[in-house]
């Protein structure tokens, strides 16, 4: 047998190494709806404990958030805008404090990882301005490596945080500013290299850039809907998912599968959603070593926007998307006259569904 067929095997059995990741298997009851599971699990009831299950995957315990100091349910939601000011041209300013902290967390129970963090979570924060906003980032280097910021969007090359363009050293403090634009879901990561074992330590996270409404006055009324804080905004359940993977043994081959680091947590704890309001998510993919990774919702279907520069869907009705490191969009969608219950959402890519990426929405009447 291969070494990555046999490193699989293991895996299926539970084992990491010499450490248990999946420990003891649940029953493989299929996932399913019943009275009394929703009334369980409207009082904190954990999935994993009633049996219903897919597959009968998944690992026993629980990560510790206080520990980690980060927590991937809070961070579906937690937007950051930063420090704000005007500066004498009238023009926003949105300051932010990012510092490279090396830190072991926990990335299932018992599985200790040596990440590299911005400001010690994995992902980072979820950065969201408005579109022609200035912003400036107070970047410091407390690790042992180079490392920089990277942010897809539109800046000069000065600002462009690869290797050699405002790469700090270890505690060396550079600053990164540019205008916000254009609008959608964008990323920041590390560009220093070796590129890939920045990536895969943990050095990424969220960059939302909403739209002007006064850019789009043609479609004003969409615009103001993206646009944090506004009364049309507020309309919208809205979730940052960035898909993640972890190389335990670093052999360039992932172990753990997740959305926001952890497997398995909003399957164990469903995220609750309201049925008659509309659901938008900012989508990421980070994943290293694999060439693609997927979301797939089910019995329902959502529209997409490729990157999140359009006001329109690029595809409309689908209930798959596939992605490679770096691309992300926009789904919207709703659950408006479906029955209230638990809806899967994961990889669809089998292997990444078995090893963390999978979870589900609970519907509320």
């Amino acid at each position: 047998m291969e070494p990555n067929s046999i490193r699989r095997s293991l895996l299926g059995a539970g084992l990491l190494g010499a450490g248990t990741l999946f420990g003891k298997l649940f029953p493989a009851n299929a996932f399913a709806q019943s009275p009394d599971l929703s009334k369980g699990n409207q009082k904190g009831m954990d999935m994993s404990q009633s049996g219903m299950v897919h597959g009968g995957n998944m690992m026993v315990g629980d990560v510790d958030s206080t520990k980690n100091g980060f927590d991937p349910r809070k961070m579906l939601t937690d937007w950051d805008g930063g420090k704000v000011s005007r500066l004498s041209n009238g023009q926003t300013l949105r300051e932010y404090n990012i510092v490279v902290k090396e830190k072991e967390i926990e990335i299932a129970p018992g599985i200790k990882y040596p990440a590299w963090t911005y400001n010690g979570r994995v992902p980072g924060p979820t950065i969201r301005v408005t579109e022609g906003d200035r912003v400036r980032i107070n970047f410091k280097n407390s690790g042992s490596h180079p490392h920089t910021i990277h942010f897809h969007g539109i800046h000069s090359a000065r600002q462009d945080g690869i290797a050699g363009t405002l790469e700090a050293f270890p505690e060396m403090e550079v600053t990164y500013e540019f205008e916000a634009k254009p609008f959608g879901c964008h990323l920041y990561h590390c560009h220093s290299v070796p590129f890939k074992r920045h990536m895969h330590k943990g050095m990424y996270g969220a960059f939302i850039v909403d739209p002007d409404p006064q850019k789009h006055l043609e479609q004003h009324s969409v615009a103001k809907s993206r646009q944090l804080g506004t009364p049309e905004n507020a309309k919208w359940q809205e979730f940052v998912m960035v898909m993640n993977a972890f190389d335990t043994n670093f052999d360039e081959k992932n172990e753990v599968y997740a959305i926001n680091t952890i497997p398995f947590e909003f399957m164990k704890r469903p995220i609750r959603v309201e049925r008659d309001r509309p659901i938008r998510i900012y989508l990421i993919n980070v994943v290293e070593f694999d060439p693609l990774n997927s979301f797939h919702l089910h019995a329902n279907f959502f529209d997409f926007y490729d990157h999140g520069t359009t006001l329109t869907p690029t595809h409309r009705i689908i209930d798959t998307v596939s992605m490679i490191q770096a691309q992300r969009g926009i789904l919207e969608f709703s659950f408006k006259d479906f029955e209230a219950g638990n809806y899967m959402f994961h990889a669809h890519q089998s292997e990444f569904l078995e090893l963390g990426w999978m979870a589900a929405f609970e519907v509320m009447a």
